[in-house]
């Protein structure tokens, strides 16, 4: 039996976004491992645009995790675009995407970030989701198809259920998961590389 890894997150969580290098670093490690990408949900669906004080409070978020990670944001986001509280159909949109291609869902997910933390695209937009779609090699009519497809949702909350079994409260959340199922947290939150070496050290030790 393989290695396997559980990730909890969300396509739209900037953390998860500040992570990805981390994950990316200490994955490559362990390149026979599978990971199950769950999708965690941050935020559920809303057309209300966000408020001037969520606005500057996200936004602030951003410049706090260039500090601490590899990562960069694109900050000119918050002229060019109405922003929502609303992440749920972009976690959809990397189940739709799996759906359609076995193994598709960090592409996916890392398309969507490209597409929000560095073009400066609304991610809450089914036409922002189609076009990250299309740029992984999906189609884009049996993507969108699938976006808004029962099957899809019922999925999705399969996703919220595990997340919430899992008893996951924030993003990113990485887990290893043994022989027997049980699943042990290696981060609750962003952390370097090094740390997730350690952790999954002394887990494989015991």
């Amino acid at each position: 039996m393989s290695m396997r890894f559980l990730y909890v997150m969300d396509p739209m969580c900037a953390w998860c976004y500040g992570f990805q290098p981390e994950l990316d670093r200490f994955l490559e490690q362990y390149p026979s491992a599978e990971v199950d990408w769950i999708m965690g949900g941050l935020a559920p669906d809303t057309k209300e645009p966000m408020s001037e004080n969520l606005k500057e409070a996200i936004s602030s978020y951003w410049h706090q995790i260039e500090k601490v990670s590899q990562v960069t944001f694109n900050h000119s986001y918050w002229e060019r675009n109405t922003p929502y509280r609303s992440t749920y159909q972009a976690c959809r949109a990397v189940i739709a995407a799996e759906k359609l291609a076995a193994r598709s869902s960090p592409n996916m997910a890392k398309a969507i970030q490209s597409a929000y933390y560095r073009e400066a695209r609304n991610p809450s937009l089914d036409e922002t989701l189609i076009d990250c779609a299309g740029t992984i090699g999906l189609c884009e009519e049996q993507f969108l198809t699938v976006l808004h497809a029962k099957e899809t949702e019922l999925e999705f909350q399969k996703h919220l259920a595990i997340t919430s079994h899992l008893h996951v409260s924030g993003f990113p959340a990485l887990f290893y998961i043994n022989k027997e199922n049980q699943a042990y947290p290696l981060t609750h939150g962003f952390c370097k590389a090094e740390a997730l070496f350690e952790r999954f050290s002394a887990i494989a030790e015991d």
